[in-house]
């Protein structure tokens, strides 16, 4: 069930991700020019239409989309994870309209764990909409009302951590 809920929250987050590159291109372009990786506009809303093309398939229960589902999540954790390495002035995707924001460690462990669950959903048949529908009326409440529940903390890490991060006054490093 858990990877069931979280699989529902990387795919609600992967469609409102890739809608927001679609419509603007330009910060997920300014963070892709920010770690030299191609950053073409065009580009860019290819990227979200197959976000939101993988999204849609996964909620309806396939498992292509599903294992498409979890290298997403697996590759926006190694942007993530470059980005935090290579310590280079990282723009925000702008993938959740939160403009020029900080990676941070808790994003990519997020975005990992969104990987395993999807991956763990299309390795276990339980998938999407189909497979919440096979449950009893009131598992589904329940899963539905979690699911909005960890889906408003994860939109939380995305996006008020790093401006909590952002803000934060810098410190002295004692020796």
């Amino acid at each position: 069930m858990t990877a069931q809920l979280l699989f529902l929250v990387g795919t609600v987050l992967l469609l409102v991700a890739g809608t927001g590159k679609v419509r603007h291109p330009a910060g997920t372009a300014r963070a892709l020019r920010t770690q030299g990786l191609p950053a073409h506009p065009a580009l860019v809303r290819a990227l979200g239409l197959a976000e939101v093309v993988v999204a849609a398939g996964s909620l309806a229960g396939s498992a292509a989309a599903a294992w498409a589902s979890a290298l997403a999540h697996a590759g926006f954790t190694g942007f993530v994870l470059l980005a935090l390495v290579r310590r280079r002035p990282a723009s925000s995707c702008g993938c959740f309209g939160e403009p020029d924001l900080p990676p941070t460690g808790a994003h990519a462990a997020l975005t990992a764990a969104l990987a395993l669950a999807a991956g763990a959903a299309a390795a276990a048949g339980t998938r999407g909409l189909p497979a919440v529908l096979a449950l009893r009326p009131g598992e589904v409440v329940a899963l539905t009302a979690v699911t909005g529940l960890v889906l408003a903390l994860s939109l939380l890490v995305l996006t008020g951590l790093p401006r909590l991060v952002a803000a934060r006054p810098p410190t002295r490093r004692s020796l």
